[in-house]
């Protein structure tokens, strides 16, 4: 059975979800595309050959795509029933960050445990890449812990001196079992206990819109439930490859990751 959080900070932070959010054209950012009158069908859009989330926002179908983090600034050309447009990303510059880690496994994988990331990295990117075609009404979402938040999306990541690929999302700073909430109604897309995130969780809101949440303590949900927004999904955790408990929190659009910021309300101490 799934619970509800019955926090009054989380209540407030829920209260939050229904504002919109802004166009940030940078790689790991949002473009937002407006595409004409929502009393016609809405248009197919496609970007680097995967289907974009396309929404009504007053009364106009727009188009919400996520620009990978490789992206160089200039035009990205996007297809609109076909015909070509394009989306002005600017530059921005990620700080790096340097973290030492104690498991050296968590830095030089044996076989054995190769195998098991890419078993695991095969039903991760299977969610990310996934179109489920519903309607979704905005992709603006509450917190799903009311705890700090690390500017860390983008940051050029080494683990004891070795590069590593970029970091992908939001670390929220939280205590073990702290409750985790479901940020908008969503399809429980996945679960599991894997290599690097430890306990997580996916969420499905539709039309390439998943958001991820890694180093659990436990899960509280199973795959295929559906849930809303202030279910509780799991709890604050350590698990994983982690240096202390904390929520990692990941935004995905059309396969690709995006920084976690564009989506919440501004935190209550700003």
């Amino acid at each position: 059975m799934i619970k509800r959080c019955s926090w009054i900070a989380t209540l407030l932070l829920v209260v939050g979800a229904a504002q919109a959010i802004e166009e940030s054209p940078r790689p790991g950012g949002v473009a937002l595309i407006e595409l004409g009158s929502a009393t016609l069908p809405p248009p197919r859009v496609t970007l680097n050959d995967k289907p974009l989330l396309v929404m009504n926002r007053d009364g106009l179908w727009v188009a919400v795509a996520g620009i990978p983090l490789e992206t160089a600034p200039g035009e990205l050309p996007v297809l609109v029933n076909g015909r070509e447009q394009s989306i002005t990303v600017v530059g921005h510059t990620y700080r790096e960050q340097r973290i030492t880690v104690e498991n050296e496994s968590f830095v030089t994988q044996s076989q054995e445990q190769l195998d098991r990331i890419f078993r695991e990295r095969k039903i991760i990117d299977g969610v990310l890449g996934s179109f489920r075609d519903v309607p979704v009404d905005g992709v603006a979402l509450a917190a799903p812990i009311n705890g700090s938040r690390s500017p860390s999306f983008g940051y050029r990541r080494y683990f004891n001196d070795q590069p590593r690929s970029p970091h992908k999302g939001m670390d929220i700073a939280g205590k073990t079992g702290d409750p985790v909430i479901a940020p908008r109604a969503a399809l429980v897309a996945a679960t599991g206990d894997y290599f690097f995130n430890g306990n997580t969780v996916l969420l499905d809101h539709g039309q390439g819109f998943v958001t991820m949440y890694c180093h659990l303590s436990e899960i509280s949900v199973e795959q295929g439930e559906t849930v809303n927004l202030g279910d509780i999904i799991g709890a604050v955790g350590a698990t994983g490859r982690v240096t202390g408990p904390h929520l990692h929190f990941g935004t995905y659009l059309n396969g690709t990751a995006v920084d976690p910021a564009i989506f919440l309300p501004s935190p209550a101490s700003d």
